[in-house]
């Protein structure tokens, strides 16, 4: 049987590499050689032990690759083809998906995210497609791996904190964390139509880059309390949406309070503790605030607007990737981006 590397969760605190079986695609989907993947904010919470799955999984969520084979009842692409799947992985046919809502495919607990959770994921040289005709995407031509390799996951993500937020033309937008997803929201904000965004961090190099994505102003939370400096620049009034995107109670909070009456908080972070909502800042119910989640969208035609969005020039996600390494010094690469060393945003894992 031919075998592959991979990227495997043994035990919390290890994620290793190893060889495994190399699959194939059963009906309905498809395998794909990986060319291109990354790391992610889940995936250390993988490694630490803050989100549960099972011992000898693959993981990781971002492919960019080549079609390797076709499972039977898989149409419309052929072998050879650079394409992409989201991190979330509908089927199109469950009830959720018929509603529109298709990262909530198959419910709880995580809806459609499939790749690296419940089933073997994408740091590895091969990866299955499930529902393969429904989720795959081609790649543009013209297009670069590192072009297209935020849109399976932080992309959308990002850029549905704003869509979720339902910022207007003219809205003042606040996003708490630069960090990739942050970085996202602040460039979907301004495509969205805001005038007026405000990006909130503390690290130097990514209060740079969210002006390069949008902000319209940036606040370094170390040298000012960015709840009285964002009030201060909105003359009290608040913002019309609020972005969290970091899964912090304190940014959870902080974006609660600069909200004008009527506004949203959009969260977009990943809690591993629980949250509470403090009563003052949430107007005891009475403020007309509403709370919004989301949980990235994926499947075939959201990746395509993805990279549509990444081919007219509207937005460059390039600079995001600060390091590359292949596949077998993955190990490497999990222990700089799990403790954030030497600048890291995003990494690109190459087999």
């Amino acid at each position: 049987m031919a075998k592959m590397k991979a990227a495997v969760f043994v035990e919390p605190g290890r994620i290793v590499l190893e060889d495994k079986p190399r699959p194939s695609p059963g009906p309905g989907e498809a395998l794909l050689r990986v060319t291109t993947t990354t790391i992610c904010g889940t995936d250390v919470h993988i490694l630490k032990g803050e989100y549960p799955v099972a011992k000898g999984l693959t993981v990781g969520h971002e492919p960019v690759g080549v079609v390797e084979a076709l499972g039977a009842g898989v149409t419309g692409f052929e072998e050879g083809q650079r394409v992409i799947a989201g991190a979330i992985t509908p089927c199109g046919q469950c009830s959720s998906c018929f509603e529109g809502h298709h990262s909530q495919c198959g419910g709880v607990p995580m809806g459609g995210w499939q790749l690296g959770n419940s089933v073997d994921g994408a740091q590895a040289e091969y990866v299955i497609i499930p529902n393969a005709a429904a989720n795959l995407s081609p790649v543009p031509e013209g297009l670069s791996d590192e072009q297209v390799l935020m849109c399976p996951d932080i992309m959308t993500t990002g850029f549905s904190g704003a869509e979720s937020g339902k910022v207007k033309i003219g809205d003042t937008v606040a996003v708490f964390a630069q960090g990739p997803i942050g970085l996202c929201a602040t460039a979907g904000a301004k495509l969205m139509g805001a005038t007026r965004v405000i990006g909130v961090d503390t690290v130097p190099a990514r209060l740079e880059i969210s002006k390069q994505m949008g902000a319209d102003e940036v606040i370094d939370f170390q040298h000012s309390d960015p709840v009285d400096e964002i009030l201060r620049i909105t003359d009290g009034r608040g913002v019309d949406v609020a972005i969290e995107a970091l899964g912090l109670q304190e940014t959870f909070e902080r974006s609660l309070r600069v909200l004008k009456p009527g506004g949203t908080l959009s969260s977009l972070g990943v809690y591993s503790e629980d949250l509470q909502v403090p009563l003052d800042a949430f107007a005891a119910g009475l403020g007309d605030r509403c709370i919004a989640t989301t949980l990235c969208p994926g499947g075939r035609e959201r990746m395509r607007r993805m990279m549509a969005v990444v081919a007219s020039g509207r937005v460059s996600l390039e600079p995001l990737v600060t390091h590359r390494f292949r596949l077998d010094e993955i190990e490497d690469a999990y222990e700089l981006f799990a403790n954030q060393r030497d600048g890291v945003l995003k990494v690109a894992i190459t087999p």
